[in-house]
């Protein structure tokens, strides 16, 4: 395995070091010695970092985590006989517990994308997906850890404003939305229908739920997504709208109403009015 990194990145050069891998200050010499490129660097200088390497890059498989740069645009900064695969992972590929996607480029091969599976199933799921899919995904299962740990803080702030030490209210509630995905994803139930099997007539969490959904507005934290997240470049305004959309969708479904979003209209759309 062989990395670059930046001059000023000493933490991970010396971290990459310690478990084998060579480690460059500059991104050619690893794109020659090698067959599979991971890009994942910023958005923002993704052309330039490939343009760099482009004389190298015929006959190698880029696997890009650069999010919001489509496969055209990496196809178009290689060489035509580079092969180019785009993902989405999510941070939880950190516990082994990530929800990967990936999009194959028009020159990768069968083989490349089970390589490109196999990686991300080391460290969680992984699936094939059209490219028009990518910007929900994103804002989804890219984004959908914050949005789900603001409702483990919040369950866990309910439990210790009601005595519970606060370590355990988190093991308790991070635990709890574990165990409630697995349970989505094993059985194959509507999330509805395993709602309705924890709601007991006149019960608890029937109470819970009634007041969640009376009070939701009141009880949400905020989310905010501000206007400057177009700044980065013109890539972002499809992720946005769909994070957009997404976020509206989540607001107004309010039998769950831990989160409302509020956002910001884009400087354009101001202007517009």
């Amino acid at each position: 395995m062989t990395a670059s990194f930046h001059p000023s990145d000493h933490a991970n050069i010396e971290a990459f070091k310690a478990f084998g891998a060579k480690t460059y200050v500059e991104n050619l010499p690893v794109v020659s010695g090698s067959e599979i490129i991971f890009i994942s660097v910023k958005p923002t200088v993704v052309s330039s970092v490939l343009e760099a390497v482009r004389p190298a890059s015929a006959g190698k498989l880029f696997i890009s985590i650069a999010m919001g740069v489509t496969l055209r645009e990496l196809e178009n900064s290689l060489e035509s006989k580079a092969r180019v695969i785009r993902v989405m992972p999510n941070t939880p590929a950190l516990v082994r517990a990530g929800a990967s996607v990936y999009v194959r480029g028009s020159a990768a091969t069968d083989d490349d994308c089970k390589v490109t599976q196999a990686l991300f199933q080391a460290v969680g799921t992984c699936e094939e997906v059209s490219e028009a899919m990518m910007d929900p995904i994103t804002a989804l299962s890219g984004s959908g850890p914050a949005y789900v740990f603001v409702m483990i803080e919040a369950l866990a702030d309910g439990a210790v404003r009601m005595g519970l030490p606060r370590d355990l209210a988190y093991r308790l509630a991070s635990q709890t939305v574990l165990g409630s995905g697995k349970l989505v994803r094993e059985t194959g139930r509507h999330p509805g229908q395993l709602k309705d099997d924890v709601t007991s007539p006149a019960g608890s969490t029937a109470a819970g739920l009634s007041h969640l959904e009376q009070n939701g507005n009141n009880l949400c934290r905020m989310i905010h997504f501000p206007s400057d997240m177009l700044s980065a470049g013109p890539w972002n305004r499809p992720l946005f709208d769909a994070v957009k959309s997404l976020a509206s969708d989540i607001q107004q479904h309010q039998s769950s109403p831990f989160v409302s979003f509020a956002l910001d209209e884009s400087p354009r759309e101001k202007n517009e009015k």
